[in-house]
């Protein structure tokens, strides 16, 4: 079982290597973290973009002009379209955005010309958290995709953290629907979607973990909170993976986990046929390799 950040990339510098495109390649930041994996041995990478602009900022930041691939594009949405051909020809087993803006690289994705959106048709965003303050890795979704999930989206979002939770080893992950109370009132949405997902769960509609809601954050990770509450069930105090109700609730726990508690964290975007790393030039470079090594573990 992979327990921790560190635990991740190493699986990933052992796992089967893979090649990796990166979309418009054409910045330090995106590179300097695309050429870090290559020298650490998680990936071989191809980077689609302007050669000219490519090289230049190899030659900035020392990298060698063989350790990459250069595809030559014209433009940004060019670079995507060639990156994911890429992906549709087999050439490449994970995606990563460079400088392109981020709805133009899920416009890329979602292209159903292109053959890369996967069978649910839905793109969602998981971020792995390591926080100090508990007890093993935490599976979260949506922080950054979708802003107002239905419950079908909601229940396609829970098999996709079941899916990237049993790889890291964790054979029936305990999945909490988070929301601003246990109780079911119907007049908060969150509350009635989870109320609505757990019986779909209980009933084998939705398969893979053990599902429950709603429940508030502090009664999903902390034990005392859940006696308090008197709230059993097996994901109460223990949950491995939360599913917040909405974007903004899930974006404020994932700055609040970085920021202030200072947590480690990978994170991809899934729903397409292969992992794609949507890095933020805000991200550290270790955030970004901790990403890459997602995608590959992801990729196998």
């Amino acid at each position: 079982m992979i327990t921790s950040i560190h635990e991740l990339f190493l699986a990933a510098q052992s796992a089967t290597k893979r090649t990796m495109v990166l979309v418009n390649g054409i910045d330090e930041h995106s590179l300097g973290a695309a050429s870090k994996a290559v020298e650490l041995g998680l990936v071989d990478v191809l980077v689609t973009g302007d050669q000219n602009l490519v090289l230049d900022c190899c030659r900035k930041l020392g990298i060698p002009a063989d350790r990459l691939t250069t595809i030559h594009a014209n433009n940004e949405v060019e670079a995507a379209m060639l990156a994911l051909q890429q992906i549709a020809d087999k050439k490449a087993d994970c995606i990563m955005k460079g400088l392109i803006s981020t709805d133009k690289f899920m416009r890329a994705l979602l292209d159903k010309n292109l053959g890369v959106v996967g069978p649910e048709g839905i793109i969602s965003h998981i971020t792995v958290v390591e926080n100090k303050n508990y007890n093993k890795l935490l599976f979260v979704s949506d922080v950054a995709i979708i802003p107002y999930p239905d419950v079908k989206q909601k229940s396609v979002m829970i098999g996709y953290l079941i899916q990237v939770a049993k790889k890291f080893g964790i054979l029936e992950p305990k999945v909490a629907l988070i929301a601003a109370t246990e109780q079911v009132i119907p007049s908060i949405t969150a509350c009635a979607d989870a109320a609505l997902l757990s019986q779909m769960a209980h009933r084998g509609q939705i398969v893979g973990g053990l599902i429950d809601g709603p429940m508030g954050l502090d009664v999903a990770i902390d034990e005392e909170s859940a006696k308090i509450k008197k709230i059993e069930g097996g994901v109460a105090g223990n949950a491995d993976c939360l599913l917040f109700p909405n974007i903004d609730a899930g974006n404020v726990f994932y700055k609040t986990s970085t920021k202030l508690c200072e947590s480690e964290q990978a994170a991809i975007v899934v729903g397409a046929k292969v992992p794609a790393v949507l890095s933020s030039r805000g991200d550290s470079v270790q955030t970004k390799l901790n990403s890459i090594a997602l995608a590959v573990l992801m990729s196998q």
